[in-house]
């Protein structure tokens, strides 16, 4: 095997290489897509949810109108198209923090806390949050692992001959994360 056969195996090793590559970025890629269908298949129930809870609290709360229209019109925001990744997290975290909002207003009446649709209601916007942070926990996995090769030697030489981008995470606002950092305060 003289010089022209090493070249021709290294070169064969090297496409073999490009190829398995290339379809692991294609099957990451495809992942991210698949995990951001899995949080907008949630947006969407959470959604559908939201004028039903609203009607159920209107009954008991009518005089509440201005939280009422603001968990509305952060529905209809964060149902609309945004031109960004950024603006849709954004959205979303306004919603999130108007439905906290109505949650705290339904405190105030007692009535209302009883009532088995609310209660449904809040039941099953509960779950669907908890899916969502599970579907948003997913996306981020996968953009961790897309972002990852992406970035990695010598991957980063694949990617970016055919053009990958970065992909952005779904991440709480800053209200929202020292919210979360902070206590839980428990008193009896």
């Amino acid at each position: 095997m003289g010089g022209i056969g090493i070249v021709l195996v290294a070169v064969v090793i090297l496409a073999i290489y490009f190829v398995i590559t290339y379809n692991g970025f294609i099957t990451l890629r495809n992942r991210v897509v698949e995990a951001w269908s899995d949080i907008e298949v949630q947006m969407k129930r959470r959604y559908d949810m939201i004028p039903n809870l609203v009607n159920t609290v209107k009954g008991y709360a009518a005089h509440e109108n201005k939280t009422l229209e603001e968990v509305i019109k952060a529905r209809t925001v964060a149902m609309g198209q945004q031109d960004t990744m950024k603006e849709r997290v954004q959205s979303e975290n306004i919603l999130t923090g108007t439905l906290k909002s109505l949650f705290a207003v339904s405190e105030n009446y007692p009535d209302l806390k009883a009532d088995k649709n609310f209660l449904e209601l809040q039941r099953e916007l509960r779950d669907t949050e908890d899916k969502l942070q599970a579907a948003r926990r997913f996306y981020n996995g996968n953009v961790l692992s897309y972002n990852t090769k992406l970035e990695m030697f010598p991957s980063n030489v694949v990617a970016a001959m055919f053009h990958f981008e970065k992909k952005e995470f779904f991440e709480l606002e800053d209200a929202e994360k020292e919210a979360a950092k902070k206590s839980v305060k428990v008193e009896f």
